[in-house]
This record gives structure tokens, sequence and C-alpha cells, in this order.
């Protein structure tokens, strides 16, 4: 049986501080603590935040028919229907009742890059259906990349190793991020019947940058668990580790499980998950680990690591063939 959830507080990191150590110091705490944080003063202007949910509300606005014909495809770009994703099979009898739409680093079909996993052109509604929505999120992925690059900045020094770590070629150089777009309707979820938004899962990446609310399990160990309640802040965004950052940190840093629990209101939220580069080795980093401490994980290239968390937690696509022919 669980607990119920109460409400918890979260670091602030301004990007904007000039007092570098600070934000470290702030980090380091979080990331030790629970993994979750807000990054502040990011210099994405509040007037695209709010035309980015816009664009969103308008696209799941769409009749169902015309979300179709923009099925997520093999490299997971494009959209994702009600219930094609489950995050914990354990605990959920259907999967999350949420609809997607996944916007990935845009790369022409004629790159060879493009033969890669996530690594291909995005799908597009066309400009007649909705005007200005590939521009609106193509500057939002920039811009999103930028703070991202930031904030993988100060981890970096909060782990012991050089500022510019991460901003290496085979590491956020040609990074695989990615921008879902999410979409909760008026449901209300049912924890003990296994009905969820999103159910409990911790992200596969980096760190993920989310403007929304959410809720969090700082103990995963802990039973039973203790959800904990995040609010949103105007402007920010809400900032958690991935599975990659515990990989390479040792578990010194934390990637906590977080779920959706839906109250009966309708609900957008807009994620952007940052991994490195497909052929970069994720293994424990040199600054965390030690005699007493011995590397945990093997060392696992990004894209196979990715490549298999999404089979995991995807439905298979032949199962909507016949929906979409």
């Amino acid at each position: 049986m669980e607990s119920s959830t109460s409400s918890t507080s979260l670091n602030c990191i301004s990007l904007s501080d000039p007092d570098i150590q600070r934000s470290v110091a702030l980090l380091k705490q979080a990331c030790l603590d629970s993994g979750f944080f807000y990054v502040l003063d990011h210099g994405i202007s509040q007037e695209l935040m709010d035309e980015v949910f816009a664009q969103s509300k308008k696209f799941f606005e769409l009749p169902n028919s015309e979300k179709m014909k923009l099925l997520r495809n093999e490299k997971n770009r494009g959209y994702t229907p009600m219930l094609d994703e489950i995050l914990d099979p354990e605990n959920q009898v259907n999967g999350d009742y949420k609809e997607g739409y996944y916007i990935g680093v845009e790369v022409p079909a004629d790159d060879p890059q493009s033969n890669r996993p996530f690594y291909g052109p995005n799908q597009w509604p066309s400009e007649e259906v909705l005007p200005k929505w590939r521009e609106v999120m193509e500057e939002y992925h920039r811009e999103a990349l930028r703070v991202a690059k930031s904030v993988a900045r100060i981890i970096a020094l909060a782990l012991n190793l050089d500022e510019d770590f991460f901003d290496t070629p085979e590491m956020l150089g040609d990074p695989i991020a990615t921008l879902r777009l999410l979409h909760y309707e008026g449901q209300v979820s049912n924890p003990s019947k296994g009905v969820y938004g999103a159910g409990a899962h911790s992200d596969y990446g980096l760190i993920t940058l989310l403007a929304t609310d959410d809720v969090i399990c700082k103990d995963s160990n802990a039973q039973p668990h203790v959800w904990e309640y995040v609010a949103p802040v105007k402007g920010g965004f809400i900032v958690n580790l991935g599975d990659m950052l515990e990989r390479w940190s040792n578990c010194i840093f934390r990637s906590t499980l977080h779920r959706v629990v839906l109250s009966g209101q309708e609900r957008y939220s807009i994620a952007y998950f940052v991994e490195p580069s497909h052929d970069c080795i994720v293994e424990c980093l040199p600054t965390c680990k030690s005699e007493t401490n011995p590397p945990k994980f093997p060392p696992i290239t990004c894209s196979a690591y990715l490549s298999q968390r999404y089979k995991d937690t995807h439905a298979d696509l032949s199962a909507y063939s016949d929906g979409k022919a």
C-alpha cells in the first residue's frame, strides 16, 4: 500500500548566477539527494515557452485520423497514441494514459548519419494543417539544447571533472536530443488498480528538462514508496538526472523514479531528453571509482542502451499496421 503524496522543495539553480561555485554546490546537493532541481534564468523567453505549449495543444486537438498519419516510425519520430507506452509493466494494467510527439535532431534522409538509430528526418504536420508548427519546435529544440549544455557544465564541475567534459564531440557535440510533447486527457488515475498517466520510471539518458509539474520518489528502495509532488516554476525547468548519468557517476548521482498521477484535469507537458552521441561509451568516470568503490556497471554504448530501453517500453509498431492502413 502506498503512502499519500506530499509536496517537496528543490534547489534552484540560476544560469545567470556569476558565482559558479554556488551553482555547483546547489546542484551537487540536489544530485546526491533527489536527482531533481529547478533551472531558472536560462535565456528561453516566456513568449517562446508559451508558443510551444500553444502549438502542442493545437496538434493534440487534431482529429485522431490526422494524428495517426504521423504515427511514430522506427526512428522514434512522430506521434505516440494513448497507451502506446508502458513504463511500469509490473504495476500498470494498460499503458500510460497519455499521447505524445517525438521530435529529434533533424538529419536529412540522404545523410549517411540518418542510417543510425534515433537519427533521420523528423515527421512534421503539413503547413496547411499547422502553419509555423515546425518553425516553433525547431527553435525550441535548439534553445533547449543550449540550456542542457549549460547544465551539463555545472554537472561536470560537481563530479570534479573539467567544465567542458560533456562538450566533446563524442558527448554532447553530436547528441541524441529529443523533444517530446505530451498530453494527458482529463482522466483520474487509480494507482491501486494500476491506472496512471505515466507509470513510475526513471529517464534513460543524461538529463531531462521538463516544463510542467512532476511526482517523484526519492528513495526507490524504500517500501512502500513515498511520493512527493514537485510544483512547476513559471518560466523555469524541472531538471532530473537520467540513468546514464547514474551509471557514469557509479550511483553517486541518482536517477530518480517519477510518475504522473492524474486528478481529472487535462495536462500538457514539454520534455527535452538529452543523451550523448551514438558511439559514446557510458562507463564509470575516473572521479567516481576507487578500490573500495569499484564500477557497478559494465561499459555500454549510448545507442545500444537507448535502443533497448525504447524497445522495452513502447508498443511494437506492427500493432498499428491495421489501424493505419
